[in-house]
């Protein structure tokens, strides 16, 4: 059992730096975070607890933790990116779970980041936390708030079908020599898209080179998946013009983490064909479902999804601060 803390004198509630803290005070809360995930989304979150664990014990992960009456009650962490602050994570346990509490670690991260001269804007997607249009938010003067939905898919009953792309185009299994052409594949898929707005790496090839190695390297979207990763070109002249990425988030379960088509392209069904032999690659590895994120107000994106057969089953907000 962890440790326990000791608040103020007078005080059963306090903000306390993560760093004051150890892996083994985090560890009750990281078990339920776990069980959440997997419980309500299917997703294995225990190699992102593993990072979480890590730095803490080094003492190297700038966020907090909320602690009530000894006990710590939640924990939220954030990272800087240049000119760019993102939340990272943020978790309240069950049986504690508020607005309140979660916009004091909310609050905590703001207060910090803001700090920080070189800090722009701030971005961060929950999923742990439920939508609501009507929530307040701190800082809700610098605040846009944008609903986003988790869609799944049961591949065991999914007719995936075969797919009839209205333009010439070949396939192609995902390499990494073909990082720079999807860069910037996603800087003109997604220039005046609302998800430029939620993510600001989408507006630069630079920034979607970021976006890309972040996807591949690290586990925050599951376990980059690569026979599942598809590019699409153009038939008659091999420009680049799509792609669909996969990771794995369980065994068992696939999640779409990237896809887009160049807008030349669009209406063609070239998405389309990505997306069904993703999702039939994940089934042939042995998946049995599969998961997706997508903004609710990108209507053709969510139609398309539905007709594949994917539903949605959370609703969460994207949150981006700017002009403080």
């Amino acid at each position: 059992m962890a440790a326990r803390l000791h608040p103020a004198p007078d005080q059963h509630r306090e903000i306390v730096d993560l760093r004051r803290l150890s892996a083994r005070d985090l560890e009750p809360l990281l078990e339920e975070e776990c069980h959440a995930w997997r419980n309500e989304l299917e997703w294995d979150f225990e190699k992102s607890a593993d990072l979480v664990r890590r730095f803490v014990g080094m003492s190297a992960l700038t966020g907090s933790a909320l602690v009530e009456d000894g006990r710590v009650a939640g924990y939220m962490y954030y990272v800087l990116e240049e000119d760019k602050g993102l939340i990272g994570d943020l978790y309240v346990r069950h049986e504690l779970r508020t607005v309140e509490r979660e916009n004091l670690l909310i609050a905590s991260a703001l207060d910090a980041m803001i700090d920080c001269p070189s800090v722009t804007r701030i971005e961060s997607q929950l999923m742990m936390l439920h939508h609501d249009a009507a929530r307040p938010a701190p800082r809700a003067d610098y605040l846009s708030v944008f609903e986003r939905n988790f869609m799944r898919i049961d591949l065991k009953r999914a007719v995936l079908g075969k797919g009839n792309p209205r333009r010439p185009m070949y396939v192609e299994k995902w390499s990494d020599h073909y990082h720079d052409a999807a860069a910037q594949l996603i800087a003109t898929a997604y220039a005046g898209h609302i998800d430029s707005r939620i993510n600001d790496q989408y507006r630069s090839p630079g920034g979607a080179r970021r976006f890309l190695h972040n996807i591949v390297q690290y586990p925050g979207c599951g376990v980059f998946y690569r026979p599942a990763s598809l590019v699409a070109f153009e038939g008659v002249s091999g420009t680049l013009c799509g792609i669909s990425l996969a990771s794995l988030v369980t065994p068992e379960t696939g999640h779409v983490t990237q896809i887009c088509v160049s807008p030349s392209v669009r209406g063609t069904g070239i998405g389309h064909e990505l997306l069904r032999q993703s999702l039939s690659t994940l089934r042939e590895m042995g998946c049995t479902s599969a998961s997706l994120t997508v903004t609710a107000a990108n209507e053709d994106a969510v139609a398309l999804y539905e007709r594949v057969g994917f539903e949605t089953i959370r609703r969460f907000s994207a949150f981006a601060w700017e002009g403080f």
